[in-house]
């Protein structure tokens, strides 16, 4: 009985620290979150939503990009465009203009919206701060820099601090598993962290201030950490090691 009584209640405390995957996605609006929209004063058919004329003539050219008859191949970069104009997230009246603007149903749409992460049915903050915490992230303490982000701004994943500034949001994989750990904020990747790094650039985002994306640690792209090992000459010239015969 002690032993059964035992295993129960380290069983217990160890799905207490379970982080369950979808957590953010729920809480944001993005895939995994519920497909049914629910009407709230800030997000309704009727919240007012039309493109700029700057956006329309973008528009026109991303369509010129697809075959007559295909412009709903256009459904996510418009998506995209709607969701940048409107302070990076997407009403659903905003999702109907796109479905206008392409002759869908707007259902098509919402499948789309719902499907994909990249797309925020709820307001986020001025900075979009995503923290991948997949396995190569996570092996390299991406841990450390999510509890940074959370005890600087003193919010939880999935929340927006008060002055809108910032939303913490936990992602799965962004593709920069050699500059692990790694952030992305708005349309830049912060790479190769460490708790302090985090620390200061959101001091600076705070400040006005945009810091330079890339890697922390002053390696240049996702070279090696240690420096190159190949390709440390000049490339040869077009003919090299080809048979002269050919």
């Amino acid at each position: 009985m002690f032993l059964s009584a035992a295993i129960r209640s380290a069983v217990s405390r160890s799905a207490r620290q379970i982080r369950y995957l979808h957590q953010t996605a729920v809480r944001s609006g993005g895939g995994g979150a519920l497909f049914v929209h629910r009407d709230t004063p800030e997000n309704n058919p009727d919240t007012p939503f039309e493109f700029t004329p700057e956006n329309l003539t973008r528009i026109e050219a991303i369509l010129s990009n697809y075959p007559e008859g295909h412009k709903a191949g256009a459904t996510i970069p418009v998506l995209d465009l709607a969701q940048r104009q409107n302070n990076g997230w997407l009403p659903i009246s905003a999702m109907n203009k796109v479905a206008e603007v392409l002759d869908m149903p707007p259902m098509r749409v919402y499948e789309v919206a719902t499907f994909y992460t990249m797309f925020n049915r709820h307001p986020v903050g001025k900075y979009h701060i995503q923290v991948c915490t997949t396995t190569p992230c996570m092996l390299c303490n991406s841990d450390s820099i999510l509890e940074a982000i959370k005890n600087k701004l003193g919010i939880k994943v999935g929340e927006t601090t008060p002055d809108k500034l910032f939303t913490l949001v936990e992602v799965e994989c962004l593709g920069a598993c050699v500059n692990a750990p790694m952030v992305q904020i708005n349309d830049n990747y912060y790479e190769d962290l460490k708790p302090q790094d985090i620390e200061q650039i959101l001091d600076d985002l705070k400040a006005g201030k945009v810091p330079l994306p890339g890697p922390r640690n002053g390696r240049f792209s996702c070279e090696p950490a240690g420096g190159l090992t190949s390709l440390t000459e000049p490339p040869t010239g077009p003919g090299f090691a080809v048979r002269p015969d050919l």
